[in-house]
């Protein structure tokens, strides 16, 4: 493996990004994927860019996130981004995404219509769960390619300048995204090889990313780097390590281990409490005294989690842990740090 196979080691997040047009976001449930999907998208649509935000895990995530009703199965537009850019937001679903296919390449969506009323198409996904992975990532893949005026302008610019998968878990991620070389394996010749073909192009491409949502917690942290393994094994370009729900830092390293083994004074805080007024000085010092070490475990955990996240070698990004609900104004703010971090299309 080297840098120019699966993308930068060690370099800012800026390598990870620049020329970039497919950025799969995958981490383990919990970690805020959905939201950390979103901030990039909004992110890379600074300055006027456009940008398509996939959702194919069939959840509604974005929708939920943004307070609005369920998605339809179409491309709309759903945010603004500072410097007039725009991202749409698309949830896809095999279903549609397959009427789609038929549509576009064999003008049958009247008979797709009447496969889908008679079940077929569950039937297939249910005894073929490949498949699914096949339409979703290919219209993920085909939105990548598309150019403005369609096949007739096969040069023109794109419609999107970047697009944002928010793919599944880590824990599956690499069976998604690798569904369609085994497929193409598989269908040696006609419409599924080529179909297949043609995805796979793309998530291979230098120019398409994985990025990995995690928190400073050793189950998430272990699970990022097992799926960065992965990834690099199938010959796939992890990007950056997205840190989500990062807390300020209140102590110094050297600070949390002198208070964690016990080198806080706790007669001087409560001197200090007592000369401030505050009623009960010795039990308030006490009970700070508890916390500020849990703090300070936590701290040192948090420390050791980041290192080793470090040791992999792909770039850190961090996003805040926010106080209160997550609305747009919320997403603005993480969209504008991680530009503050170098994240550009």
């Amino acid at each position: 493996m080297n840098e120019r196979e699966h993308g930068p080691r060690g370099g800012g997040p800026g390598e990870a990004f620049a020329g970039t047009r497919l950025h799969i976001v995958t981490g383990k449930g919990g970690t805020g994927k959905t939201t950390a999907a979103t901030a990039l998208a909004l992110a890379l649509a600074a300055d006027g860019g456009r940008v398509l935000l996939v959702e194919v895990e069939g959840r509604q995530g974005v929708a939920s996130l943004l307070g609005s009703a369920p998605l339809p199965y179409e491309e709309r537009e759903m945010l603004s981004a500072p410097g007039g850019g725009s991202v749409s937001v698309l949830a896809a679903d095999a279903e549609s995404a397959l009427l789609e296919y038929l549509e576009l390449f064999y003008g049958m969506r009247r008979a797709g219509r009447a496969l889908t009323k008679l079940g077929a198409v569950d039937f297939a996904t249910t005894i073929a769960p490949g498949l699914r992975d096949v339409l979703l990532t290919g219209k993920a893949t085909e939105a990548v390619r598309r150019r403005e005026g369609g096949r007739r302008s096969p040069d023109g610019p794109h419609q999107y300048d970047a697009v944002v998968m928010d793919a599944p878990p880590t824990g599956r991620v690499g069976r998604f995204l690798n569904v369609n070389s085994e497929v193409a394996g598989l269908a040696r010749m006609g419409p599924i090889h080529k179909h297949a073909e043609r995805a796979m192009s793309v998530i291979r491409s230098e120019r398409t990313r994985v990025h990995f949502v995690t928190l400073l917690e050793e189950m998430p942290a272990q699970e990022t780097r097992d799926g960065i393994a992965e990834i690099e094994a199938l010959g796939l370009r992890p990007g950056t390590v997205l840190v989500n729900m990062v807390g300020p830092r209140l102590l110094e390293e050297a600070e949390s281990a002198a208070v964690a083994v016990g080198e806080l004074d706790e007669v001087a805080l409560a001197e200090g409490l007592e000369a401030a007024g505050l009623a009960d000085p010795a039990g308030l010092s006490a009970d700070l005294a508890g916390e500020v070490r849990s703090y300070a475990l936590r701290h040192l955990l948090e420390l050791r989690v980041r290192g080793g996240l470090e040791d992999v070698g792909h770039p850190l990004v961090e996003l805040p842990r926010l106080e209160g609900g997550m609305d747009r104004a919320a997403l603005t703010g993480l969209a504008r740090r991680l530009r503050e971090q170098g994240v550009r299309r």
